[in-house]
């Protein structure tokens, strides 16, 4: 009877620390947005500082004013440019609450790669598949499309470069700066047969692509799924840094292990945080965000907090 009793507390024990993480997660937690702040010295020596504004992931719900009103102080950061990095969607009826969190950065300059989520709307899935490895690539049949197409033309009005396999050039603070990126590596939308071409035409047509005398521009890549197919190209490419999303930083990590799950190829330790990717001798920067959503229909995140980044870009000292 001793043994017994013992075993029900265990049991019951057990059970009340997994409905108080449960509820951390979902009440608590995946509401606690915060600033992760980094530093990489990738500009031409003696360049002024560029501050960049890394947003991913939001997963915006019309209900969610919290979220929309701590995206709207983040203005206060005065960033130089702003990143996005996709699926910023995550109802069918957010982009007015997407237009709404992110007027603010209006005249800010900017670029945007879309996620599958900036195109479709979430789908109630079993969340114990999403530990099975990356979820799937296949559209549900009959997927709620989302308005794109406003959300594009928001995105050019508040002066953002669209970046879905295409490139660009860009002066800020006195430094030239090569952007270039891919659509969804994770629906197979990523066009890297494109890239080569995309990045040569951009440096042939350029304006100071005849200024033998001007600091050397800094290439920078812009993904949503950072698969590892893009990161080698943007590599390849001779990128200097890469801003990806898409993990929401595992969303549920375990204390002392981490993430258990990337939902692509990359490996477990670059799930979020600021890294090296090498390839082929060669390496860059990755910024990997975790985010600052969740599908409505996963709404927890554990030991891991949703996130804008801060990156200040600062000259190299070598």
């Amino acid at each position: 009877m001793t043994r017994g009793r013992a075993a029900l507390g265990v049991l019951a024990a057990g059970a009340a620390v997994g409905a108080a993480s449960a509820a951390w997660g979902s009440l608590v937690e995946r509401k606690r947005f915060g600033i992760r702040w980094e530093t990489v010295p990738v500009l031409p020596a003696g360049s002024r500082d560029v501050t960049v504004l890394h947003l991913s992931d939001i997963h915006m719900a019309p209900w969610q004013a919290d979220k929309q009103q701590w995206l709207r102080d983040l203005s206060l950061v005065e960033p130089d440019f702003v990143v996005n990095t996709g699926d910023n969607l995550g109802h069918p009826t957010a982009n007015a609450a997407v237009e709404y969190a992110l007027e603010p950065f209006r005249g800010v300059p900017g670029a945007f790669a879309y996620g599958s989520n900036d195109f479709y709307g979430p789908s109630p899935r079993n969340p114990l598949k999403y530990f099975s490895g990356p979820s799937t690539t296949q559209v549900q049949r009959r997927p709620v499309e989302l308005d794109i197409d406003r959300q594009t033309a928001f995105f050019g009005s508040l002066g953002w470069l669209d970046v879905n396999d295409r490139a660009h050039a860009i002066e800020l603070r006195g430094s030239r700066f090569e952007l270039f990126g891919t659509s969804d590596a994770h629906r197979d939308w990523d066009r890297l047969d494109l890239l080569p071409t995309n990045v040569d035409e951009m440096r042939s047509e350029v304006a100071w692509s005849e200024d033998e005398d001007g600091p050397s521009p800094v290439a920078i890549g812009i993904t949503h799924a950072p698969y590892r197919r893009v990161l080698d190209a943007f590599v390849t490419q001779g990128a200097d840094i890469v801003f990806a999303g898409h993990t929401h930083g595992g969303q549920l990590q375990v204390p002392g292990v981490g993430a258990l799950v990337t939902n692509c190829d990359l490996p477990r330790r670059y799930v979020s945080g600021l890294h090296k990717w090498q390839h082929r001798g060669h390496w860059s920067w990755l910024e990997v965000s975790a985010g600052l959503g969740t599908s409505i229909y996963a709404p927890v995140r554990f030991a891991c907090r949703p996130e804008a980044v801060v990156v200040t870009l600062t000259a190299r000292t070598d």
